[in-house]
């Protein structure tokens, strides 16, 4: 899925030979665009004004915003974008082009981007976890009763999968709605309804627990799709715009 604007970053790219064509594509409709990272980003490839978002950083988060930010130069040049400084906004939030949404998930070495124009999509989220990062001591912040009882409810074996499910889904979700509503969410303003966590992908539903400002800009259900790979979990909503 190639538009040719990636032909300037064929440097940039052979440098980094763990970006991969990510099955992660396959959370989103046609249209999105997801390019992923395995390892630390290369610091050279930072635009001057995006060096100096980072410059108090510890270095592990240089390396983590420079991982993400070749992961966007790659999605946005598939949207035609090239050229273009992904600066970090006062909150940390990427400020993406005009006419352009997204979403950056960094976590133990892996990063992945989503990008997509506004013509399609209100908001798009991406969050990934590390399967074993999410343990039981962090469910009772994570869950809402309803979703912890359901954890304790399955085979041992499988906690540990839904249990990242949930918080990767939530993270996804608040990804895509703050940039439209600028609204801080608590875990607890949503619950996540999942089907079989066995399967390697599968989709979540998104359960409002309390009344919010996304519900003023979208109509019906909310909900993405979720892919297990290596010892991680991602998932990744689309909401589309009013067509």
């Amino acid at each position: 899925m190639c538009c040719g604007c990636c032909t300037e970053l064929g440097a940039v790219v052979s440098s980094q030979p763990a970006l991969y064509a990510t099955p992660l594509q396959g959370l989103y409709p046609a249209g999105a665009v997801v390019a992923a990272l395995r390892g630390a980003g290369d610091l050279s490839i930072l635009d001057p004004e995006e060096a100096r978002c980072v410059a108090r950083a510890v270095p592990a988060r240089v390396a983590e915003f420079a991982a993400g930010r070749l992961c966007a130069r790659l999605a946005l040049a598939e949207l035609g974008v090239v050229g273009f400084p992904l600066l970090a906004a006062p909150d940390r939030s990427p400020v993406w082009p005009l006419g352009v949404v997204g979403s950056i998930s960094h976590t133990a070495g892996h990063c992945a981007v989503v990008a997509g124009s506004r013509t399609q999509f209100l908001g798009l989220g991406l969050d990934t976890e590390l399967l074993a990062a999410v343990h039981a001591g962090l469910w009772s912040k994570l869950c809402t009763p309803p979703e912890h009882t359901r954890l304790g409810a399955l085979p041992a074996a499988q906690r540990a999968r839904a249990a990242a499910l949930i918080f990767a889904a939530k993270e996804a979700f608040y990804k895509m709605q703050y940039p439209l509503t600028r609204e801080r969410l608590d875990f607890d303003a949503v619950a996540i309804e999942w089907g079989d966590v066995e399967c390697t992908a599968g989709e979540f539903r998104v359960v409002p627990n309390r009344n919010f400002a996304l519900q003023r800009l979208a109509s019906g259900p909310i909900g993405g799709r979720f892919q297990f790979h290596e010892a991680f979990v991602s998932a990744g909503i689309a909401l589309a715009a009013a067509g």
